[in-house]
Protein backbone atom coordinates (compact mmCIF):
# COMPACT_ATOMS: atom_id res chain seq x y z
CA UNK A 1 0.00 0.00 0.00
CA UNK A 2 2.93 2.34 0.60
CA UNK A 3 4.01 2.15 -3.05
CA UNK A 4 0.41 2.88 -4.07
CA UNK A 5 0.40 6.04 -1.97
CA UNK A 6 3.81 7.01 -3.33
CA UNK A 7 2.46 6.76 -6.88
CA UNK A 8 -0.61 8.83 -5.98
CA UNK A 9 1.62 11.48 -4.40
CA UNK A 10 3.81 11.59 -7.52
CA UNK A 11 0.68 12.35 -9.56
CA UNK A 12 -0.91 14.70 -7.03
CA UNK A 13 2.15 16.94 -6.67
CA UNK A 14 1.97 18.55 -10.15
CA UNK A 15 -1.80 18.81 -9.76
CA UNK A 16 -1.36 20.68 -6.47
CA UNK A 17 1.19 22.97 -8.15
CA UNK A 18 -1.32 23.80 -10.88
CA UNK A 19 -3.90 24.38 -8.16
CA UNK A 20 -1.55 26.82 -6.44
CA UNK A 21 -1.06 28.73 -9.69
CA UNK A 22 -4.84 28.73 -10.27
CA UNK A 23 -5.34 30.04 -6.73
CA UNK A 24 -2.92 32.88 -7.37
CA UNK A 25 -4.51 33.77 -10.72
CA UNK A 26 -8.06 33.43 -9.34
CA UNK A 27 -7.16 35.62 -6.40
CA UNK A 28 -5.63 38.29 -8.63
CA UNK A 29 -8.42 38.30 -11.22
CA UNK A 30 -11.55 37.77 -9.12
CA UNK A 31 -10.39 38.35 -5.57
CA UNK A 32 -10.75 36.26 -2.44
CA UNK A 33 -13.73 34.29 -3.74
CA UNK A 34 -11.74 33.35 -6.83
CA UNK A 35 -8.87 32.06 -4.71
CA UNK A 36 -11.25 30.01 -2.56
CA UNK A 37 -12.93 28.61 -5.68
CA UNK A 38 -9.57 27.53 -7.09
CA UNK A 39 -8.55 25.83 -3.85
CA UNK A 40 -11.87 23.98 -3.60
CA UNK A 41 -11.64 22.89 -7.25
CA UNK A 42 -8.13 21.55 -6.87
CA UNK A 43 -8.91 19.75 -3.60
CA UNK A 44 -11.98 18.12 -5.15
CA UNK A 45 -9.92 16.83 -8.09
CA UNK A 46 -7.10 15.50 -5.93
CA UNK A 47 -9.52 13.74 -3.55
CA UNK A 48 -11.70 12.24 -6.28
CA UNK A 49 -8.84 11.11 -8.49
CA UNK A 50 -6.67 9.82 -5.65
CA UNK A 51 -9.49 7.71 -4.22
CA UNK A 52 -10.25 6.33 -7.67
CA UNK A 53 -6.57 5.58 -8.29
CA UNK A 54 -6.21 3.77 -4.96
CA UNK A 55 -9.39 1.77 -5.59
CA UNK A 56 -8.15 0.71 -9.03
CA UNK A 57 -4.74 -0.27 -7.68
CA UNK A 58 -6.42 -2.42 -5.03
CA UNK A 59 -8.61 -4.11 -7.66
CA UNK A 60 -5.59 -4.67 -9.91
CA UNK A 61 -3.86 -6.59 -7.12
CA UNK A 62 -6.85 -8.39 -5.62
CA UNK A 63 -8.96 -9.13 -8.71
CA UNK A 64 -7.01 -8.42 -11.90
CA UNK A 65 -9.67 -10.03 -14.09
CA UNK A 66 -12.10 -7.24 -13.08
CA UNK A 67 -9.69 -4.36 -13.65
CA UNK A 68 -11.09 -2.97 -16.91
CA UNK A 69 -14.70 -3.13 -15.78
CA UNK A 70 -13.88 -1.59 -12.44
CA UNK A 71 -11.98 1.19 -14.19
CA UNK A 72 -15.10 2.12 -16.12
CA UNK A 73 -17.21 1.85 -12.98
CA UNK A 74 -14.86 4.01 -10.91
CA UNK A 75 -14.75 6.78 -13.51
CA UNK A 76 -18.55 6.64 -13.96
CA UNK A 77 -19.10 6.90 -10.20
CA UNK A 78 -16.64 9.81 -10.04
CA UNK A 79 -18.61 11.66 -12.72
CA UNK A 80 -21.90 11.05 -10.93
CA UNK A 81 -20.46 12.26 -7.60
CA UNK A 82 -18.98 15.31 -9.31
CA UNK A 83 -22.34 16.10 -10.90
CA UNK A 84 -23.98 15.76 -7.48
CA UNK A 85 -21.39 18.07 -5.94
CA UNK A 86 -21.88 20.66 -8.67
CA UNK A 87 -25.67 20.48 -8.26
CA UNK A 88 -25.28 20.94 -4.49
CA UNK A 89 -23.07 24.04 -4.79
CA UNK A 90 -24.57 25.65 -7.88
CA UNK A 91 -26.12 28.51 -5.90
CA UNK A 92 -23.26 29.11 -3.47
CA UNK A 93 -21.87 32.52 -2.76
CA UNK A 94 -18.86 31.24 -0.81
CA UNK A 95 -16.60 31.17 -3.87
CA UNK A 96 -16.53 32.01 -7.57
CA UNK A 97 -18.03 29.14 -9.57
CA UNK A 98 -16.27 30.02 -12.83
CA UNK A 99 -12.83 29.88 -11.22
CA UNK A 100 -13.89 26.64 -9.51
CA UNK A 101 -14.93 25.10 -12.83
CA UNK A 102 -11.83 26.23 -14.71
CA UNK A 103 -9.55 24.95 -11.94
CA UNK A 104 -11.46 21.67 -11.94
CA UNK A 105 -10.88 21.18 -15.67
CA UNK A 106 -7.22 22.24 -15.62
CA UNK A 107 -6.51 20.06 -12.57
CA UNK A 108 -8.12 16.98 -14.15
CA UNK A 109 -6.11 17.50 -17.33
CA UNK A 110 -2.93 17.87 -15.26
CA UNK A 111 -3.72 14.69 -13.31
CA UNK A 112 -4.36 12.67 -16.47
CA UNK A 113 -1.27 13.96 -18.30
CA UNK A 114 0.95 13.32 -15.28
CA UNK A 115 -0.49 9.83 -14.85
CA UNK A 116 0.08 9.08 -18.53
CA UNK A 117 3.67 10.33 -18.49
CA UNK A 118 4.54 8.36 -15.34
CA UNK A 119 2.96 5.23 -16.80
CA UNK A 120 4.86 5.64 -20.05
CA UNK A 121 8.14 5.98 -18.15
CA UNK A 122 7.50 3.02 -15.85
CA UNK A 123 9.12 -0.31 -16.45
CA UNK A 124 6.39 -2.93 -16.51
CA UNK A 125 7.17 -6.63 -16.57
CA UNK A 126 5.54 -8.47 -19.43
CA UNK A 127 6.29 -11.92 -18.08
CA UNK A 128 5.82 -13.46 -14.66
CA UNK A 129 9.32 -14.08 -13.26
CA UNK A 130 7.88 -16.42 -10.61
CA UNK A 131 5.98 -18.53 -13.14
CA UNK A 132 6.60 -22.22 -13.50
CA UNK A 133 9.29 -22.87 -16.10
CA UNK A 134 8.25 -26.48 -16.69
CA UNK A 135 5.10 -25.59 -18.58
CA UNK A 136 5.30 -25.25 -22.32
CA UNK A 137 2.76 -23.81 -24.74
CA UNK A 138 0.13 -26.09 -26.18
CA UNK A 139 -0.63 -27.99 -22.99
CA UNK A 140 2.18 -30.53 -23.31
CA UNK A 141 3.31 -29.79 -19.73
CA UNK A 142 6.97 -30.45 -20.55
CA UNK A 143 6.40 -33.84 -22.19
CA UNK A 144 8.54 -34.59 -25.23
CA UNK A 145 7.43 -36.38 -28.38
CA UNK A 146 8.67 -39.94 -28.49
Amino acid sequence: MQSDMREVLRIATPTAAVGAIATLVGGLVVGGKGAIGAVVGCVVVICFMALGQLALQWVAKAMPHLFQGMGLLVYSVQLVFLLGLIMAIRNTTLFDLQVFALTLVVSVITWIVTQTVLHARSKTLYVDPDGESGKTPGGTEGKHDQ
